[in-house]
């Protein structure tokens, strides 16, 4: 498995396959936007398929939230994802905070990888899975 921070060098990688169970999943291209529009991004590649892969959006001086941490299915449970936190902590080593929201049955997976359970709240504007603006007539 090869890991990178670098997505410019990996633009001809296969991104096929993430955001299973998504019921409107963000395309390839908002996938791409998504991946070079964050803060950090840490790769997980095996060939020219990118199997893994956690982002970090942050202020730069203080505080980083980390929105995604996927490993496709057939990758699963063979240590790539907490690798991919392990990097994207180093890569985030200098900030004071870094949060993330996951579902309850997550946490104690994040709690082994040296995080400490905390209580949140979020809002989903679900219509915006995807990433594509609406029009003004269907809103």
């Amino acid at each position: 498995m090869q890991y990178t921070s670098e997505f410019e060098q990996t633009e001809n990688l296969d991104i096929n396959g993430f955001f299973v169970g998504w019921p409107n999943p963000p395309s390839n291209q908002v996938f791409e936007k998504l991946l070079k529009s964050s803060y950090k991004v840490v790769l997980a590649c095996e060939g020219d398929k990118l199997v893994g892969f956690i982002t970090a959006i942050s202020d730069g001086v203080l505080s980083a939230y980390i929105p995604f941490l996927e490993v496709l299915p057939a990758y699963q449970n063979r240590g790539i994802g907490a690798e991919l936190l392990a990097k994207m902590k180093q890569e985030l080593s200098h900030l004071y905070m870094v949060d993330l929201l996951c579902d309850q049955d997550l946490v104690g997976y994040y709690q082994k990888q040296g995080m400490s359970a905390a209580t949140g709240a979020m809002l989903r504007n679900y219509q915006h899975q995807s990433g594509q603006a609406q029009s003004a007539s269907s809103k």
